[in-house]
């Protein structure tokens, strides 16, 4: 299952949330070559890398996605955990942003996309504000990057408000636990 969506909608909060009340679901944990915020750690919310690095990475084929993000750093899924993990039935959660929904999409055509959309546009730009993790150009970027990812919503299978993060991990944990209850739309 991948979970995507515009940029400070949440999808790091509710995988979060995920991680805590159901650790049966594995996340992978991306590679990146931006710097960490505060708060994170390595290996477990990223897997922070060099340029040099993630372009190794890239060479040997051992990521499954990859993009530019927000044209200012690449992040990827490193292809060996997941695959190993999908191979021993536990349920994957990837948090990607579009890019990587589509080139999971087209990797693993079985890979139900849920997009994690904010209850409004004030709301979204009032928690990138909130979040106080990046400066004022780099805010401009992102909500740019935004209307474009809020446009590309109906290219999902599903699409979960993220009202409140505890009902949205609700609802996302009912999709991991029961896909195959539930149609399946392709756009």
């Amino acid at each position: 299952m991948v979970l995507a969506g515009p940029t400070a909608v949440g999808k790091g909060t509710v995988a979060a949330c995920i991680r805590e009340k159901h650790p049966d679901v594995w996340i992978s944990v991306s590679a990146t070559t931006r710097a960490p915020r505060p708060g994170e750690v390595d290996g477990v919310h990223y897997r922070f890398v060099d340029d040099a690095a993630f372009d190794a990475m890239i060479g040997a084929d051992e990521l499954l996605e990859w993009a530019l993000v927000h044209g200012a750093h690449r992040s990827g899924t490193p292809r060996g955990p997941v695959e190993q993990t999908l191979a021993s039935g536990r349920p994957v959660l990837l948090e990607l942003d579009l890019q990587g929904a589509h080139q999971v999409r087209a990797a693993m055509p079985q890979a139900l996309l849920v997009f994690l959309a904010p209850p409004s546009w004030e709301e979204l730009v009032r928690r990138l504000i909130g979040r106080g993790t990046e400066d004022e150009p780099e805010r401009r970027r992102r909500l740019l990057s935004a209307e474009d990812e809020l446009a590309a919503a109906a290219e999902f299978d599903v699409t979960i408000v993220n009202r409140d993060v505890h009902q949205a991990c609700q609802e996302l944990v009912a999709w991991i636990r029961s896909p195959v209850d539930h149609p399946r739309p392709r756009p």
